[in-house]
């Protein structure tokens, strides 16, 4: 662990995200010289628990970066837009948990088990990528290096927690009403800010973001242009579908991939096993594989279900599970912070 104290923001403290941000600052020992937590008006004051000591949260403005080395940002879009230029000018390295800087040039777009040696190209601002896409380029990662990836098609099963806490509660409260045979209330899911809102209780719903031109969500095409992006590489084909489930937290994803090179099974294997970040659950017989429900708290990816494809000769299929929440989002966004100092 680095030994270097920072004065560390984190921007939207009081998120889904951002609680998780804080857990994960104190559970890996991060050297905190001070903590600031910034959020919008309605949760200033609030009082959070870090390091069993009371910190209050602030309302974020320009000046609560002054003096900030690393500031971790997980509260919208258009919340980073507006604040990360001011937080690079009083000194501050952003760490951006949103979509707004990811596909800029200037910024790198970092998953350190993948792309590590980026991070130090950064003018200010360094993104994390989308949670689906962190899970699927760690798994790809030894694949790359050693056999070459010509084709990936992939189709998650997103849980609802990648919408934020209220969507977990609409969850919850929609699967008491289905149960008690009472109409649910309908006013998140699949995207909050579009007209028609569906019920995710005991069902499944093939939209997890708004619609582009091309009949992709943008969730999916972020999958697409990211995964080029983090192996710097435009040659790999990426296609996508992206569904959300009546899953609390931890996504998974079916992947299928065209290697450019002959391989073996347990050459595979040998290669996931070996990789950091990875733990490979791959035993159907005994009913070894990996479940969002056990990945839930935990850091790692999950991998299994590794087998040969039946018609292309280079073609693998697996299945890949991670905590959406630390993985896809909080520990990835802590450990380029832990890179930094």
């Amino acid at each position: 662990m680095p030994s270097k104290e920072a004065t560390v923001a984190v921007l939207g403290a009081t998120g889904a995200v951002g609680e998780q941000i804080l857990r994960n600052l104190e559970r890996r020992s991060f050297p905190v010289k001070e903590l600031r937590l910034l959020a919008s008006s309605r949760s200033a004051g609030k009082k959070v628990r870090f390091k069993g000591e009371e910190v209050e949260v602030q309302q974020a403005s320009p000046e609560a970066f002054k003096g900030v080395d690393i500031a971790l940002f997980s509260a919208g879009g258009s919340v980073s837009e507006a604040f990360a230029p001011e937080a690079v000018k009083r000194g501050a390295v952003v760490v951006d948990n949103t979509n707004a800087f990811r596909m800029d040039p200037k910024v790198p777009l970092i998953v350190p088990e993948v792309n590590a040696a980026e991070i130090g190209n950064h003018q200010g601002i360094i993104a994390n990528p989308n949670c689906s896409t962190i899970q699927m380029v760690v798994a790809l990662k030894p694949l790359y290096d050693r056999f070459g990836l010509d084709r990936v098609i992939v189709s998650t099963y997103q849980a609802v927690s990648g919408s934020g806490a209220a969507a977990m509660e609409e969850l919850w409260e929609q699967s008491r009403s289905a149960l008690e045979g009472k109409e649910a209330v309908k006013e998140i899911m699949p995207v909050g800010k579009l007209p028609r809102h569906y019920q995710i209780a005991f069902n499944a719903i093939p939209q997890c973001d708004v619609a582009e031109e091309n009949g992709f969500t943008l969730e999916e095409m972020k999958m697409v242009r990211e995964t080029k992006k983090i192996f710097g590489d435009d040659s790999i084909g990426v296609t996508a579908t992206c569904v959300r489930v009546p899953v609390s937290r931890g996504h998974s994803e079916s992947v299928y991939v065209e290697l450019e090179r002959d391989f073996q099974l347990e050459e595979v294997r040998e290669a996931f096993q070996q990789t950091e970040g990875i733990i490979l659950q791959d035993d159907l017989h005994r009913q070894v594989y990996p479940m969002p429900l056990e990945a839930a708290g935990r850091d790692e990816v999950f991998v299994g279900r590794v087998r040969k494809d039946t018609v292309h000769p280079r073609g693998l299929n697996f299945w890949v599970v991670a905590d959406n929440l630390l993985k896809g989002a909080a520990t990835n966004a802590v450990q380029i912070a832990e890179h930094l100092v």
